[in-house]
């Protein structure tokens, strides 16, 4: 399985169903009046978090996602079937960001964490609701209103207790392989992992999450290498190993590998180096000189490091390593599963209430009409309706609407637009 941790998708809710313009029509009742039902609500969108997927790589395959529309109104009052909710699975520890504002909308970290990123469009009501002592008989019914849609961007930040980093080649894959049951690729050669490992150590009834990440590089948090693959997901660990390679039998090298680390990871977040962490001196086997250990110990002393010596050949140290880690969580259980951004869940548009009108000259004879109100009229409203043509040319005149075209120098005849309605301009002022 290909490991990916972004990818970008597009979610639409549902429209709302259009309400139904009817009339009660029973033998022996002649005036039976209006009888239209409403539409139901489009479907709304939600992300779920579940522990059954462990990358975005579905997303890669399909971006689009639709939930489905209401149901139109029906005659005898009979409103629409609202759609069904659509629920769109992520694993744990992804986060969800507006791509268009670049707003994190929540970071779902638990099974079941479910974020509404898209409201449904309300459906239209039917003619029966707007039945009055003075109009008892209305021709007139509403459209749906649209769903919602959004540009997303999903996150992944693997959630894992220890984060196993350091440079290419240095033996996390095989110390990780020896600390659980995970059996990664290795190799001798760097950048053999080219994607974060997990691995599971049993100790009891003690379970530790352990991740193996790429790499790390001089530059690494410019995205040179692996990059930024690597950094994003050491954010959620509880506790950090960083890991040595001894082969080189020279302090002088060892300091350098950590000063490289050390810099990589404040360059990306300098929260991250307030983490508990331990040093992993890895391959013990390629030392010389027993001495050099000694060394190593008043090094890591130095950098206030606490120290493990470790084999993953000979498993020296493996024992004592998984004991240490064991000790070390037990005292961080409440940490590294919080949330990092709250759930901002969807919420409807204000409702629009008239304002000033705005004219746009498009060109020879034509204008549009620039008002949010005017424009969700426009949309709702069935202009083969006799009554609707009524209703929203009242609305017009209300606003001012003729004589702002007029003083944009609109003429008889000129062609209008508001929102995607097209009409053609017949002043009816003096």
């Amino acid at each position: 399985m290909k490991f990916i941790d972004r990818a970008e998708i597009n979610v639409h809710a549902g429209r709302g169903g259009n309400g139904c313009m009817s009339f009660r029509r029973e033998k022996y009742i002649p005036k039976g009046g209006p009888d239209g039902g409403n539409g139901g609500r489009g479907g709304n969108v939600y992300i779920k978090a579940t522990d059954r997927l462990q990358t975005l790589e579905d997303f890669t395959y399909k971006t689009q996602f639709k939930a489905q529309s209401g149901e139109e109104g029906r005659r005898a009052n009979q409103s629409g079937k609202d759609g069904e909710d659509l629920i769109i699975e992520v694993p744990c520890g992804t986060i969800v960001w507006d791509a268009e504002t670049g707003e994190p909308l929540g970071d779902l970290v638990e099974p079941g964490d479910t974020l509404l990123v898209a409201l449904g469009g309300r459906g239209g009501r039917g003619n029966a609701t707007f039945a009055t002592s003075t109009n008892q008989a209305p021709r007139f019914s509403e459209k749906g209103e649209t769903g919602q849609s959004r540009h997303l961007i999903l996150e992944l930040k693997i959630l894992a207790d220890v984060g196993i980093v350091g440079l290419p080649n240095v033996g996390k894959s095989s110390l990780l392989a020896c600390l659980s049951s995970a059996r990664p690729k290795i190799g001798s050669y760097p950048f053999t992992t080219l994607n974060p490992n997990l691995g599971v150590l049993q100790l009891g009834e003690k379970r530790i999450t352990l991740a193996d990440i790429p790499g790390l590089i001089d530059g690494a948090s410019e995205n040179k290498g692996l990059g930024l693959l690597f950094l994003r997901h050491i954010e959620r660990t509880k506790l950090i190993l960083y890991v040595i390679d001894l082969s080189s039998n020279s302090v002088e090298d060892l300091n350098k590998q950590w000063n490289v680390l050390q810099k990589e990871i404040i360059n990306y977040n300098p929260e991250i180096l307030k983490k508990p962490s331990m040093l992993i001196a890895n391959k013990t086997d390629l030392v010389n000189d027993s001495s050099f250990l000694e060394q190593v110990a008043q090094w890591a002393k130095k950098i206030e490091q606490e120290v493990c010596f470790t084999s993953a050949i000979t498993r020296q140290g493996i024992d004592k390593l998984s004991s240490l880690l064991l000790q070390n969580l037990s005292n961080l259980d409440s940490v590294g599963r919080q949330r990092l951004y709250p759930l901002k869940h969807a919420v409807r548009g204000r409702i629009l209430r008239p304002s000033e009108i705005e004219i746009e000259p498009l060109g020879e004879g034509k204008f549009r009409v620039v008002n949010q109100y005017l424009e969700e009229m426009a949309s709702r409203y069935d202009f083969s309706q006799d009554e609707a043509i009524i209703r929203f040319s009242k609305i017009i005149a209300r606003l001012g609407v003729e004589e702002s075209l007029a003083k944009m120098g609109a003429k008889d005849g000129d062609t209008v637009y508001i929102g995607e309605l097209e009409f053609e301009y017949k002043p009816d002022i003096e």
